[in-house]
């Protein structure tokens, strides 16, 4: 059985295996340019953040109903519990749904089919986060969290993905306003492609609790400092980081010295159908290339508990993270 551990940076389009891709096709009568799964795999090559999301939205035109938003959840969450994860938050992307047409309601009631039985199916339990599409407007963010509103018993926070060059924090302060009124949660993607800077102004701005991705921080010591003095935990994606390249190779990968200076690291798998990985393959992934020992990935384990939304269900936090120091490698 796997190290016992929280997902914390999951986007649930972004687990859409070609299998799954070919079948809802099928089901939804959309023709997909891909001869088979082997070529829609092959495409799997990318160059750039870029070249991902335009394959990453083309093939999010498959999800069409209820059925299979929740088909969608259901295959990731298998999945995350074979790989030891008791934990889920998931991110989702409503802006690009509405943009097809679909409505609020059937992205989140569809995943919700899934999410709100998945402690009895899957043994994992889960949050649900709505992040906004930060290459999209402002006012764009505004009418999806609008939109949102009656959902809201479902949804625990808010989170910025997409293209981060170019869209500085600032442009989604308003949102973050009124969602921090609202009580919900605050994430962002800050600091994967875009410069250091970000992190302050998402901390500054945004008021978000933790920083998606955030590797680049360790270019300004004094940002690093702030990050381990506040305990803003860090939702790092080793080897999204290496496909998108963020990094090299994985044994560039500056964990190591992030957990040396103190940094409240975690390891997640992004878009895992994408980038070669789910869970514990990144957790693997990161053992063996940066040489970490078992008592480090029990610090990562026992971490993404610590960063979870758990806030409001700490005895089960604490069950969690028994497991976790009660686990032998």
């Amino acid at each position: 059985m796997p190290l016992p551990k929280a997902e914390l940076h999951l986007h649930i389009e972004g687990t859409l295996e070609p299998e799954l891709a070919f079948e809802l096709a099928a089901r939804n009568g959309v023709k997909l340019r891909y001869a088979d799964t082997d070529e829609l795999r092959e495409a799997y090559r990318f160059e750039d953040l870029q070249s991902f999301l335009n394959l990453y939205y083309e093939l999010m035109t498959v999800l069409r109903t209820e059925r299979d938003f929740e088909d969608l959840a259901n295959a990731y969450l298998t999945r995350a519990a074979a790989q030891g994860v008791r934990h889920a938050e998931i991110f989702f992307d409503p802006q690009a749904h509405l943009a097809r047409g679909l409505d609020m309601g059937t992205v989140v009631a569809g995943l919700w089919r899934a999410l709100g039985r998945s402690e009895e199916n899957h043994g994992v339990s889960t949050r649900l986060i709505l992040c906004f599409l930060r290459d999209e407007s402002a006012d764009s963010a505004l009418e999806t969290l609008e939109a949102a509103r009656p959902y809201l018993d479902r949804i625990t926070g808010i989170g910025l993905d997409s293209a981060e060059v170019g869209n500085p924090p600032v442009k989604f302060r308003e949102v973050y306003e009124t969602a921090a009124a609202l009580g919900l949660r605050r994430v962002a993607h800050a600091g994967e492609e875009g410069p250091p800077e970000y992190i302050s102004e998402s901390l500054d701005l945004l008021g978000i609790e933790r920083v998606d991705h955030g590797l680049r921080c360790m270019e300004d010591p004094a940002l690093v400092e702030r990050l381990v003095r506040e305990r803003i935990p860090l939702t790092l994606c080793p080897l999204s980081n290496v496909r998108l390249r963020a990094v090299d190779t994985l044994a560039d990968h500056p964990l190591p010295a992030m957990l040396d200076a103190g940094l409240l690291c975690t390891v997640n798998s992004d878009d895992p159908a994408y980038f070669g990985g789910y869970a514990e393959d990144n957790f693997q992934a990161v053992r063996e290339s940066l040489g970490l020992t078992g008592e480090r990935l029990r610090e990562l384990a026992r971490n993404s508990f610590l960063a979870s939304f758990l806030e409001d269900d700490e005895e089960r936090r604490a069950r969690y993270l028994a497991e976790v120091d009660a686990y032998v490698f």
